[in-house]
């Protein structure tokens, strides 16, 4: 119960900061900070808040005819959907939040990287519109990357969890695939690094994918800063 209490006080402490972070990192853009209601800017580095246990869920397995190995991962951007492959007749169907009109893309690539509870690094063109925004946020339940990431290639995209449950079934990231916590855990528990993930072609049309860094942004935090 006191469990139950701090949790659910905490979730209400961060209301505020969901309602601005909420959903895909990337869709910070369309929720602007306006500093006459929010206060001061966020700080450098900001507290994700805690970070819970969540536990599994698996959605329902449908009936997916297929040609794809078994625990491939296939993204259906006009649905909303996202299929685990079981087998040639059978997958695992997710509902998810896809790119809006503009940020869809379209391609293959494989899991590289897997993170409990990821940080947040708001990108340098994100930070460029709105200054205000932290430059990392701690993983946590206030985080827009929710309870777990799956990294795809070298690209800037992920699948990840969500602080913002109700924009699931809709088109509203920048490019992100995003799910619930429960699911995501689930997801990530059947798949491993290198898993295939195929994102099939929206009808609004693919866009290139994200541009590649030389070091991405977990990367130059562990590297010492050159010195002018």
């Amino acid at each position: 119960m006191v469990r139950d209490q701090t949790l659910r006080r905490a979730l209400l402490s961060g209301a505020a900061l969901i309602s601005v972070l909420a959903g895909c990192a990337e869709n910070y853009g369309e929720q602007r900070y306006d500093a006459s209601v929010q206060g001061e800017a966020f700080p450098p580095l900001m507290d994700g808040g805690p970070r819970p246990a969540i536990a599994p869920v698996a959605p329902r397995r449908v009936t997916y005819q297929n040609h794809e190995a078994a625990h491939t991962i296939v993204v259906d951007s006009d649905s909303h959907r996202l299929y685990l492959t079981l087998g040639p007749n059978e997958a695992y169907e997710y509902p998810i939040s896809t790119g809006r009109e503009g940020f869809t893309w379209s391609g293959t690539e494989k899991i590289s990287r897997v993170a409990d509870w990821p940080d947040w690094y708001p990108p340098v063109e994100m930070r460029q519109r709105d200054p205000k925004l932290p430059e990392k946020m701690l993983g946590g339940i206030k985080n827009p990357l929710g309870a777990k990431a799956l990294f795809l290639g070298n690209t800037l995209y992920r699948i990840h969890g969500t602080n913002d449950a109700k924009s699931i079934g809709y088109a509203a990231s920048s490019g992100c695939i995003r799910m619930l916590n429960e699911h995501v855990v689930h997801l990530a528990s059947m798949v491993s690094v290198g898993t295939t993930v195929r994102v099939m072609a929206s009808n609004a049309g693919p866009v290139p994918a994200a541009s590649i860094p030389e070091v991405l942004p977990w990367q130059a935090a562990s590297k010492p800063k050159a010195r002018g």
